[in-house]
């Protein structure tokens, strides 16, 4: 009997039509049934936000040759959600994000649009990767992030360790033969030491510009943030379980309070 196809949903947040998701679709285009729903327009930095205020539209889209594709008005979370509920009507085998043009590693998970589109099919028992390559550049060279995330995405499809997992892949900017392998990792304790630019505008009236410097905290040479600068790829297995289990047993140990 001929093997059914996996099923493989693509969404992003840098838009349906950012060079990052095209070369997303050609690097696993042949893996399996591919089927992209994704934001019209930029939705970085929108974390796990979903549109309850305003109604959704999705359409379908012809962007990719001989690709079931829809653009979504919400964000990277509403896409998968519609996606499963409206337009597969049944779970994918696995769902990909990506690839963000720009760094995912460390805190930048807690932001990513590209991560939460990647934790929220988690969170529906599907497992999932984001991928991101730290090239901000709409000429950025996706050479070595197609390589590579083809290659990880056919280990997920042959060895799935768990339905609700979720990987954060980050790719260096450097060629193909400059990466020198993949690390698993942990995430690093950096973040960045903000600040906002007040300016005024005609009117007189303030505004404002957030701008920062990326800080690293982490002397570890077992995190992401070291992997991608010693030209690595990292990925970081991550959980939407907040709950931390260590501080958990101290205050049940520890305060009075509690019946």
């Amino acid at each position: 009997m001929e093997k059914k196809q996996p099923v493989i949903l693509i969404t992003n947040d840098d838009g349906i039509t950012a060079p990052g998701i095209k070369n997303l679709i050609e690097a696993v285009k042949d893996l399996g049934k591919i089927v992209v729903v994704a934001p019209d327009k930029p939705q970085s930095g929108m974390g796990h936000a979903i549109t309850i205020g305003v109604p959704l539209r999705l359409h379908k889209v012809n962007f990719f040759e001989g690709i079931e594709a829809y653009q979504c008005t919400g964000t990277p979370v509403d896409c998968v959600k519609l996606a499963v509920d409206k337009v597969l009507h049944s779970k994918p085998d696995i769902c990909i994000s990506g690839i963000n043009h720009g760094a995912n590693h460390s805190i930048n998970v807690i932001y990513s649009g590209t991560m939460s589109a990647a934790v929220e099919a988690a969170i529906e028992s599907i497992p999932s990767i984001g991928f991101s390559l730290l090239d901000y550049s709409l000429d950025a060279d996706f050479s070595a992030a197609r390589k590579y995330a083809r290659m990880i995405v056919e280990e997920l499809l042959r060895s799935i360790p768990d339905k609700h997992c979720v990987l954060n892949v980050n790719i260096p900017i450097a060629k193909v033969d400059e990466i020198k392998g993949v690390k698993v990792c942990r995430q690093a304790y950096a973040k960045y030491e903000e600040d906002f630019i007040e300016r005024k505008d005609p009117h007189g009236r303030s505004y404002y510009w957030l701008t920062g410097e990326f800080v690293n905290f982490d002397e570890g040479t077992d995190t992401d943030v070291w992997a991608l600068a010693n030209n690595y790829i990292s990925i970081v297995p991550v959980q939407f379980d907040l709950t931390h289990y260590k501080q958990k047993a101290q205050l049940e140990k520890n305060w009075n309070i509690l019946s």
